[in-house]
């Protein structure tokens, strides 16, 4: 049975969820980003232990449909931004659609109903998370970091940064002042 769980953005917050449920003497089949899969279903007593021992590590159990729905496109987002290098090959709209199997206008107007702001401003605020750590490697220019993003160019990714952070990318770069955020706080 799978669960959906806030704030599990990272593959150290998948262990820690995934060794926190075993401890509780439950069998996980699997872990992903924001989901986890149980052999079996859990009762109401069991689902109450999972909810406290998550919520005392900043986790959250998610039960609702829509509640889900939002998480699956946050999640989905990250994992383009942080971890898949390779290129959105297609709109974000049609590859929104496409793995989450429903209507885009369905799940950006339930997604700005729900977090007050759309789908495309977070978005750009994991990508511009993603340059702060980018730049903060020093590792890349600033012109492959722009190809690596998927930008038309760095003068794009710069006024799209600027607009953001207030800051320009090389200011940024010169002061690393503004560290970068959590996933799950941005």
């Amino acid at each position: 049975m799978k669960y959906y769980v806030k704030n599990m953005v990272c593959d150290r917050c998948k262990m820690v969820v995934k060794q926190e449920i075993e401890k509780l003497g439950l069998q996980v089949l699997s872990v992903s980003l924001g989901e986890i899969e149980l052999i079996e279903d859990l009762n109401s007593e069991q689902k109450q232990h999972v909810k406290e021992v998550l919520e005392t590590l900043g986790f959250s159990l998610i039960d609702d449909k829509k509640s889900r729905l939002i998480e699956q496109v946050k999640t989905i987002l990250i994992e383009l931004v942080h971890h898949d290098n390779s290129e959105l090959k297609i709109n974000l709209s049609d590859y929104l659609s496409d793995r989450l199997h429903l209507d885009y206008n369905y799940i950006s107007n339930l997604y700005s109903e729900v977090e007050g702001t759309t789908i495309e401003k977070y978005y750009i605020a994991q990508k511009i998370e993603r340059v702060k750590e980018l730049i903060v490697y020093d590792e890349l220019t600033l012109s492959e970091i722009a190809f690596k993003l998927n930008y038309s160019s760095v003068a794009h990714l710069s006024s799209q940064f600027k607009k953001t952070t207030g800051l320009t990318p090389s200011y940024f770069k010169n002061i690393k002042a503004e560290k970068r955020k959590p996933l799950d706080k941005v």
